[in-house]
């Protein structure tokens, strides 16, 4: 995060979709837990957001990963995954709540 001028830090989803098995595009939402990174720190927290993403199109614009960690959803069954750090992720609009 230290590396980030302006992003958005999410740090819990509420659910995740595919939209479309070809291309491997997905849909979902952020939930609790979603702030504005300004000069590598947490500057505020943000409404929640929905996104459209290409797992491809995600995963080659990677531009860091930590050490995978324990992480369970709602939805899903606990994994083993490290945070990443994305470039260019596709946020489609602000959530009500």
């Amino acid at each position: 995060m230290a590396s980030t001028e302006r992003g958005i830090l999410v740090t819990r989803l509420w659910y995740i979709r595919e939209v479309d098995p070809y291309r491997k595009v997905f849909t979902g939402m952020t939930r609790d837990g979603t702030f504005l990174v300004e000069a590598g720190r947490i500057a505020a927290g943000v409404r929640n957001f929905r996104f459209n993403q290409s797992l491809i199109e995600m995963l080659s614009s990677v531009e860091a990963l930590s050490q995978p960690v324990r992480a369970s959803g709602e939805e899903s069954p606990d994994m083993v995954v490290p945070a990443m750090k994305i470039r260019d992720f596709h946020f489609t609009e602000v959530t009500r709540f």
